[in-house]
């Protein structure tokens, strides 16, 4: 990996005590809820974020979520930890998306919003490929803030801002970080996870999101799962009609059943 970029996924601030013990908890499988809200609730700051995503209106839950313990009850320890983690990368890692042409705000809700889909489509596949499928969702796009920053110290920003006005999908836009940067954002988030520590499992799932065949058959349907959602959600649209055709392609690829992922995205344009 190019000298430059290494330097900067060095120079990201590790985790912090607190959502390193999260990420132990959700692992360990003898563990339980109330482990994992005493932890969260040791940590105001991490307490009102979570509170925040979870009450966010994409969930679609008509009460307010007022503590930790219903949160966790409702979506789960996968789920909070994604919140956790995304929480993690929004206070301690400068954030500019500028060479994207997106706002933060917006990156961040594009984060959710494919989480939130990805929630509700594999509650009714496979819930317990949650463990590793909400964190990965969460998490899928944080290789751009490290692209993003490369092209603003390499100068590239307007060059790559041009070249991304020629592009609609996630597919060419792979290609096109490669072509800027010498790597995609899968790579990139992949090798940040490492970094972290994080199972292997969620590292090669991110990895192969790209190219799902070319993971191993236990990897295979998670790198599926969210090749699907990043298709679906993504910088250049929301699930219009190009982005769900495509998703739905994806789906009879790799021989998944659509009917859930249809039933779930009627869901989100009601």
């Amino acid at each position: 990996m190019d000298e430059s970029i290494l330097k900067k996924i060095k120079a990201l601030p590790p985790l912090d005590d607190t959502i390193l013990k999260i990420q132990r908890i959700c692992v360990d499988k003898n563990s339980s809820l109330a482990d994992l809200v005493k932890v969260v609730e040791s940590d105001p700051m991490l307490t009102a974020n979570i509170l925040k995503s979870s009450n966010s209106p994409l969930y679609g839950f008509s009460r307010e979520i007022k503590n930790i313990s219903h949160a966790v009850s409702l979506f789960g320890m996968a789920t909070v930890r994604g919140f956790a983690l995304s929480s993690a990368i929004k206070q301690n890692i400068k954030i500019n998306l500028a060479p994207y042409n997106i706002s933060n705000n917006a990156f961040l809700d594009i984060s959710t919003l494919q989480s939130s889909l990805m929630f509700k489509w594999y509650s009714k596949v496979n819930k317990s490929m949650l463990e590793i499928l909400q964190p990965a969702s969460f998490m899928m796009e944080v290789g751009k803030i490290v692209i993003a920053n490369e092209l603003i110290d390499q100068q590239k920003e307007n060059n790559f801002k041009e070249a991304l006005a020629m592009i609609k999908t996630p597919d060419a836009l792979s290609l096109l970080e490669k072509e800027f940067v010498g790597f995609n954002n899968e790579e990139i988030t992949a090798k940040i996870f490492e970094q972290w520590n994080l199972e292997g499992e969620l590292v090669e799932s991110i990895h192969f999101s790209n190219d799902a065949n070319g993971a191993s058959d236990h990897i295979k349907p998670y790198a599926a799962a969210l090749s699907v959602v990043k298709n679906s959600v993504h910088i250049f649209g929301q699930f219009d009609d190009a982005s769900i055709a495509r998703a739905l392609n994806l789906i009879e690829t790799y021989g998944l059943a659509s009917e859930p992922f249809i039933q779930t995205i009627e869901q989100f344009k009601q």
